[in-house]
């Protein structure tokens, strides 16, 4: 994607692998109490909503949060608001593992969110600024980071939780520790320019049309993505560790399309082209998931399938947010995130909710009702996104630009 020579990419700074460990398993985050979710429920005599409720609280803080960060990083610089995240996600993980009730963990998963906004919308940033190589080789390590963390998190939570519902937690404080120490001790904050952001940017972006119409399918996309997510783990009826290996596969599955196959499709056909094929090829998964969804062998197909079309989405639909304004990239980044993460923040608990007043099959087509609702948005809107399927920058740059916004 950068072009840079694959060599440069692993002579780095220790300051450099530092934010990038941190960022392996802040990117775990996502997935880690996937496998646990049962379990947890079973433990803590709660109900699939209340459950699904962490993944809720965790990505409701985390979108809100986003609108923030830009405003803290520029005030008290990269260093701090890094270790300020990490300290964030080490307490709260550790609160959740001791926890003797739902309610709690649901409220501690608030805070990790908090935490982990704060430091992975300032880790690209301090890697790009500190590589070696160009912002290429950075760039190249940073989507190593994103793609290892994603496919490790539900892993790592089948293997812990085969233990405990309360491993998963355990592990991230033990991981967040040792790169809070690595990021203290190695990373530099000096020289660092500052210019401070008015907390009321990402508000006023949302006014632009072309921002808002893919702020909004991203919106009901990302109900699609965390439905997929954080309900499947019920009806497949595994425990952690088949729950574990199965999102493991769906991780690989993103990463792969995310890091590869969605540029190249981009190098052929227009940005707006790619979403609308990829979002009803998702939507029919999502059906074939929700009519198959008492055999657990299909479902684990339809899961590893969607993680394909999500990597293609997240890749996509990210740059077109990139090209969408001429705003500042971090500013269109968060006020991006901030609405698409309220879709995925409710989406695990009316799932529940529809599984338990209807059946298993009704989460998927609602699902997949959400998802043509996103490719709808960007037909309707096609005219005001007609500019990012224009000739745009360079590919080191698009690539950064890609991984902005995933980040947030």
């Amino acid at each position: 994607m950068s072009g840079t020579p694959q060599g440069s990419v692993w002579r780095q700074p220790a300051q450099v692998w530092a934010v990038a460990f941190a960022c392996v398993v802040a990117f775990m985050g996502i997935g880690l109490v996937d496998p646990i979710l049962p379990a947890i429920a079973d433990s803590l005599k709660a109900s699939p909503v209340e459950t699904e409720l962490l993944f809720t609280s965790y990505l409701l803080v985390t979108g809100l949060a986003m609108l923030i960060t830009s405003w803290v990083s520029s005030r008290i610089g990269a260093k701090a608001t890094l270790l300020t995240g990490l300290a964030l996600i080490v307490v709260f993980a550790l609160l959740c593992a001791m926890s003797g009730g739902v309610d709690w963990v649901i409220g501690f998963r608030a805070g990790w969110g908090l935490g982990n906004a704060l430091f992975i919308s300032t880790a690209l940033a301090t890697i790009v600024g500190a590589a070696s190589g160009g912002s290429g080789a950075a760039i190249v390590l940073y989507e190593a980071a994103l793609g290892l963390g994603i496919a490790i998190g539900p892993l790592l939570g089948g293997l812990l939780g085969e233990v405990s519902w309360r491993g998963p937690f355990f592990g991230v404080v033990a991981l967040m520790a040792i790169g809070f120490i690595a990021v203290l001790a190695l990373v530099r904050d000096g020289g660092e320019k500052r210019e401070p952001m008015p907390l009321s940017a990402p508000f006023r972006a949302l006014g632009r049309p072309a921002l808002a119409i893919l702020a909004v399918a991203a919106l009901f996309y990302n109900i699609g993505f965390f439905v997929l997510l954080a309900f499947s783990p019920f009806p497949l009826g595994f425990g952690a560790m088949g729950i574990g290996l199965t999102f493991f596969g769906w991780g690989v599955a993103l990463a792969v399309t995310s890091v590869w196959v969605a540029p190249a499709l981009m190098r052929r056909i227009s940005r707006t082209t790619v979403i609308l094929i990829t979002l009803p090829l998702l939507a029919i998964d999502l059906i074939v998931a929700g009519l198959l969804v008492a055999n657990p062998t299909a479902l684990v197909i339809c899961i590893i399938v969607g993680g394909l079309m999500l990597g293609i989405m997240n890749t996509v639909l990210t740059e077109a947010v990139m090209e969408a304004t001429d705003l500042p990239r971090s500013v269109a980044s968060s006020a991006y995130s901030a609405v698409r993460f309220l879709g995925g923040a409710m989406a695990p608990p009316v799932a529940a909710a529809l599984a338990h007043a209807y059946n298993d099959t009704v989460p998927y087509l609602f699902a997949a009702v959400s998802v043509l609702i996103a490719a709808l948005t960007i037909l309707l809107g096609r005219r005001a996104l007609s500019h990012i399927d224009d000739a745009g920058e360079g590919p080191g740059e698009d690539a950064e630009a890609i991984l902005m916004g995933d980040a947030a």
